[in-house]
């Protein structure tokens, strides 16, 4: 029996094949902003994203303190306040504080405006017994940043590595999954793109942003079982 081509006898007005979700569109020319770059987790987001060749500029409400920042990290990286590197970069990444996230993406709407941003903030309390997770108003961080930034295409990720890991300049690369979350497909996509370009690290869909409370909260836990272990643990998703 000689074989045929499938998609040659596929009859007409039949669905296509469905997309690989490991096909990731190039993403190596994207300039990445990181705001709230001066603090722990976002400056160890910006050595990451710089090591692996990516162009990032790192924000602070003060240029100076951005531009030490910059300096101290080297890899090209560069620093200006949060304005400007919302308006230079393609995508821009909120790791502020959480008392503080409200109010910076209310002031930067116009420069967000069209951009792709990717929300990592986790809502915590901590008391005598811990960390625990709150719930803001919208539902989560991230759907607080969707409120606030109509005109913005708002996407979440990053919220379980470790800040630790990120910035030791000893370790190639971490072992990790990251879950991101959106509400468009090709947004995702060139989110879980960057998260690839992170030696070791693996971007995994994991639903809409009204899923987003869980995987904020989620870094409670984890700050339990750090305690516990005296570890900096991560997350890997399994049969995926």
């Amino acid at each position: 029996m000689t074989s045929t081509d499938s998609s040659s006898t596929a009859p007409a007005g039949s669905k296509p094949a469905p997309k690989d979700p490991w096909e990731l569109p190039d993403v190596s020319g994207l300039v990445v902003g990181v705001l709230g770059g001066t603090g722990d987790q976002g400056r160890g987001l910006a050595y990451r994203f710089a090591r692996a060749g990516q162009k990032v500029i790192i924000g602070s409400r003060a240029a100076e303190r951005a531009e030490t920042a910059a300096a101290e990290l080297g890899l090209g990286v560069e620093g200006a306040d949060n304005a400007e590197c919302a308006r230079r970069s393609d995508v821009v990444i909120v790791a502020v504080p959480w008392d503080g996230h409200a109010k910076t993406l209310e002031s930067l709407r116009a420069e967000l405006a069209g951009k792709l941003v990717i929300d990592c903030v986790n809502p915590l309390g901590f008391d005598k017994q811990g960390a625990y997770a709150l719930k803001p108003a919208e539902g989560s961080a991230a759907e607080q940043a969707a409120a606030l930034l109509p005109e913005s295409r708002v996407t979440a990720a990053f919220h379980h590595l470790s800040a630790s890991l990120l910035q030791d300049t000893s370790l190639a690369e971490i072992d990790t999954d990251v879950l991101v979350l959106g509400e468009s497909r090709a947004d995702t996509d060139l989110v879980q793109a960057l998260t690839a370009r992170m030696a070791g690290m693996r971007g995994v869909f994991a639903g809409r942003l009204r899923n987003a409370h869980q995987v904020e909260g989620l870094v409670a836990n984890l700050i339990s079982v750090n305690r516990r272990y005296k570890s900096h643990a991560g997350l890997r998703v399994t049969d995926v």
